[in-house]
């Protein structure tokens, strides 16, 4: 496998769980945020990290974005994303830029005029996923209602009591009015599985009930959860 050098903007859970992966299979990985507290360098030893905030260009200079392969901009803000990208592409000449969307009414803004080669929507693939996990007849009282729901994402650690095991361990401990919805790994997005292993690094999506986000943060650590728009 040739070694890639990528650069990742966001060091949320889901910033993390892609560095996990790439680094893991043996690319090198350089994390940005300015935020403190979503610097782990214990939790993955072998990223580099950089406490700055992504959106300066003297930032980006500094960890001279030029001489990378890839850009991933990975934060919450749609806003960052588009900055990073477009800085990536026209100031740094990055051969490939890819953003995160966290927002499906901002995905007309994610194109090359952005400076974005590949845009990716969390929210719109869940959504996809649930779509077609209801045209399959689920159970009744499979999926919490979606109204008023949230999505919900966590990202596996090696001290987790599920990492290892099948996915259906997974599924059963969860509390009432959550559903898994997709698992983000290695090879991309994915459905639930039950007989699927679970490993470090992946993110498990969920929906869930507002007043059931602490018990799943209870059994998995802290979650971060956003509001779903799709009601």
């Amino acid at each position: 496998m040739v070694e890639v050098r990528i650069a990742i903007a966001g060091a949320g859970s889901v910033g993390r769980s892609i560095a996990t992966e790439l680094a893991g299979n043996g690319h090198d990985v350089l994390l940005i945020d300015r935020d403190t507290r979503a610097i782990g360098v214990d939790d993955l030893p072998q990223v580099e990290w950089l406490l700055a905030d992504a959106c300066e260009l003297a930032t980006l200079e500094d960890a001279r974005l030029g001489d990378f392969d890839v850009v991933i901009a990975a934060s919450s803000d749609d806003k960052v994303n588009l900055v990073v990208s477009l800085l990536a592409k026209t100031e740094f000449g990055v051969a490939r830029v890819i953003a995160r969307i966290n927002d499906p009414v901002n995905e007309w803004l994610f194109n090359e005029s952005w400076g974005v080669d590949l845009a990716v929507s969390p929210p719109r693939l869940i959504a996809d996923l649930v779509e077609g996990a209801a045209d399959e007849d689920l159970d009744e009282g499979t999926l919490p209602p979606l109204p008023g729901a949230e999505i919900a994402e966590s990202v596996l650690h090696a001290a987790s009591p599920f990492v290892g095991g099948p996915e259906r361990e997974l599924t059963r401990a969860l509390p009432e009015g959550v559903a898994l919805v997709a698992v983000l790994g290695s090879g991309g997005v994915r459905a639930p599985d039950p007989e699927q292993t679970l490993s470090v690094g992946s993110t498990v999506v969920f929906l869930a009930e507002q007043d059931a986000l602490d018990s799943l943060e209870r059994l998995l650590g802290p979650v971060d959860a956003e509001e779903d728009q799709a009601d």
